[in-house]
């Protein structure tokens, strides 16, 4: 594992620049992104939006997904607060365009299983792996977002076989080293009113990407979310992971898969310069931030984003 503080230093300069760097920790120092091809035309007209909601039988209680595409596995994993809804559906289909793609929903969410409390970071992750499991998937590219992304540390920890690529998106190290979520942005995310979560996920001037980002997932019949409850439990399930006191997360140096860890460099709910501390913690660990982007710059940047997954989960 390395640890480099003048590697951080560095991300830390690059993102007040607010430019897009590419942190490569394995010896190549930083440098510019390449160019990024544009995304791949999107999957049939029905998409994700057409998929029906499935019911994995596992051995950590029912797990409702969905799935679609062909090709190589990706595995998104949901973040606080979401649901399967939350994965805009343009971003989905165009993973899936070249890849079978499977959303699903956490402990206590839709359909799936609540787990015996108190939730656990490693709990829900011990839930995904029988998913895994359950559908047969092969040495799936995990992509995590927020939450999802330290459930999916989780994963690649305790269970090191499933996991062919990992991806993690705006999330923190379960080391006890992450700076902290802001209590007004994380108070933001909670909220009832849609316009006040979306304005903790995008950046003020990006209004415009809030607004196609909630047309977007809009587009899903049903939609529905999280209730209170589980929202609760889930907050605490983060704390507990970015205190360091769940075994997973002091573990990442066990991760040898690649890794590509990217958020936003104005993220608002995750400091940007976690990106660098998560990925001090792991063996190898690609890092690209997206400027004037925020928590939810998957979604503002989906195209750019799709192809680097794309590209990275092939």
């Amino acid at each position: 594992m390395q640890h480099n503080g003048s590697m951080r230093a560095r991300v830390g300069a690059a993102v007040a620049a607010a430019t897009v760097v590419v942190t490569a920790l394995c010896g190549t120092g930083v440098a510019a992104a390449a160019p990024v091809a544009p995304a791949a035309p999107a999957a049939p007209a029905s998409g994700i939006v057409g998929a029906p909601t499935l019911i994995a039988h596992t051995k950590e209680g029912d797990v409702a997904y969905r799935e679609v595409g062909a090709g190589s596995p990706i595995l998104l994993v949901m973040g606080h607060g979401g649901s399967m809804d939350a994965w805009a559906p343009a971003f989905v289909d165009a993973l899936a365009a070249h890849h079978t793609v499977v959303v699903f929903d956490n402990a206590g969410v839709g359909e799936t299983s609540a787990l015996p409390g108190p939730l656990t970071v490693p709990a829900m992750a011990e839930q995904t792996s029988a998913l895994v499991s359950a559908l047969r998937l092969r040495q799936p590219t995990v992509l995590g977002w927020s939450l999802g992304g330290m459930l999916a540390q989780a994963l690649a920890v305790r269970h090191p076989g499933q996991v062919g690529r990992l991806g993690l998106a705006s999330t923190q190290a379960g080391t006890g080293q992450s700076l902290p979520i802001p209590p007004a942005a994380a108070a933001a995310l909670d909220s009832p009113n849609p316009a006040v979560v979306l304005s903790v996920l995008f950046p003020p001037d990006q209004l415009a990407a809030a607004r196609a980002y909630a047309e977007e997932i809009g587009r899903y019949p049903g939609f529905y979310g999280v209730s209170d409850a589980v929202k609760a439990e889930q907050t605490a399930a983060v704390q507990q992971w970015m205190a360091g006191a769940d075994r997973e997360g002091q573990e990442l140096g066990r991760i040898h898969v690649p890794v590509l860890v990217a958020d936003g460099a104005s993220d608002a709910l995750d400091p940007a310069a976690n990106a660098a501390i998560l990925a001090d913690s792991l063996r190898c660990a690609h890092v690209l931030l997206y400027p004037d982007a925020g928590h939810a710059f998957l979604f503002q940047d989906a195209g750019q984003f799709a192809a680097t997954v794309d590209a990275f989960a092939s």
